[in-house]
């Protein structure tokens, strides 16, 4: 889940009138990106602009003999309607919701805040979710068996590979460059980490926002340098160096993989530019031309759909419109017929704000749509909203 997704969110809530997910999020971020605005922008050319043909391969879909030795077992489709945060897992076809993350906004002293994360990660033995905040970021690999972390002071030295049945740290990656955020690739044996020089998620009020004339700390100007591609299993890795894009607002600008998992891209607002694992400038892969970079899960399996945020699912080779979906924000494609959303159906939604969702699993055409999760809230154990995180089973 990236940040702007959460302001994105916060957005939609502060129109309807309810309750921020962050508060004070949204209008810190939207004067920020004013502010920087009246600037003049300047891009950076990169050094190196050899341009890579990206090869559209396509990760092959989990079949029943796949998952039954996995964490999950066989079944199609894991729902518990009746949760929210859930505290069962969730799973349906090939992508199972592996963790879920609320924020809160720390006030520091000298008025600046931090961005800090409460998760709940699937708990690979008891099939349930555990509460953690030991981690300033958790991300889970393909399989659901371990986790990378970074630990509470950011930028870290060091990326952790978490066990999630022992919830142990297995082995510790030591980098000379800082990172913020770690991810791994489809395959679950590389990692990308980002690397910067302050804290992206530390708001200081160097750069104080208002839109109601009281001073309140804001999100600072990206200090991204680059980023790492590592071997999950025996932790070597080179940097690479990749400056912040200066038309992304975002003090965050997180590397991911690609669906191929042969480049890396910034999965936020900007221009989502692509490199290959060397570092160099990359050509956008064929199928990400209608693919917009801040739906991560946003290409189907077989590479040949797009879901955009509102439902749009294009041909992702042509443009084409292909069908509609009454969702809300897409977050994973259980495989190539069928999509997890945020959604609500207007039974049950009808009067009451389009910010009352839940996890949805909606079949193409069809519109087929089953409940996966109850409406979203916060709860005592989860205070804010919760985001979800999936990841291949």
């Amino acid at each position: 889940m990236n940040v702007e997704e959460v302001l994105k969110d916060t957005l939609r809530e502060q129109a309807a009138g309810t309750g921020p997910a962050s508060p004070d999020l949204a209008d810190q971020v939207l004067v920020a990106r004013r502010r920087r605005r009246g600037r003049t922008a300047v891009t950076a050319v990169l050094a190196v602009t050899v341009v890579v043909a990206a090869a559209v391969l396509v990760p092959r879909a989990l079949e029943d003999q796949d998952r039954a030795t996995g964490v999950l077992g066989t079944e199609d489709v894991i729902a518990h309607p009746d949760q929210s945060p859930p505290r069962d897992a969730i799973a349906a076809g090939r992508s199972a919701l592996a963790a879920f993350q609320t924020y809160k906004k720390v006030k520091l002293d000298g008025g600046d805040s931090e961005l800090t994360r409460t998760y709940g990660v699937l708990d690979p033995t008891t099939k349930t979710y555990r509460k953690t905040t030991r981690w300033s970021w958790l991300t889970v690999a393909p399989g659901l068996r371990t986790a990378a972390v970074l630990e509470r002071k950011l930028p870290s030295d060091r990326v952790g590979i978490l066990d999630l049945a022992t919830d142990k740290v297995t082995r510790w990656i030591p980098v000379d460059h800082k990172v913020a955020s770690v991810g791994f690739s489809p395959d679950g044996d590389k990692l990308v980490a980002t690397t910067y020089e302050k804290d992206p998620d530390h708001w200081t009020m160097e750069h104080t926002t208002s839109d109601s004339g009281a001073a309140k700390p804001g999100p600072p100007t990206s200090t991204r340098t680059g980023f790492y591609v590592l071997d999950a299993d025996k932790g070597g890795g080179k940097w690479h160096a990749a400056p912040a894009d200066e038309s992304n607002f975002n003090a965050r600008q997180d590397f991911v993989f690609s669906q191929a998992g042969n480049l890396v891209f910034s999965d936020s607002m900007g221009n989502g530019s692509y490199y290959d694992l060397e570092g160099r400038a990359a050509a956008v892969p064929d199928n990400a031309r209608h693919f917009r970079p801040n739906i991560q899960q946003g290409i189907s399996p077989n590479g040949k759909l797009v879901i955009r945020d509102g439902g749009k699912v294009l041909d992702a080779s042509s443009g084409a419109g292909v069908d509609e979906l009454d969702v809300q924000t897409p977050l994973a494609w259980a495989d190539d017929d069928r999509v997890i959303t945020w959604g609500c159906a207007p039974k049950k939604c009808d009067g009451k704000g389009e910010f009352r969702n839940q996890l949805l699993l909606v079949t193409l055409h069809s519109h087929k749509t089953v409940p996966l999760s109850d409406f979203r809230k916060a709860s005592a154990d989860y205070p804010g909203r919760w985001y979800p995180q999936f990841t291949t089973r």
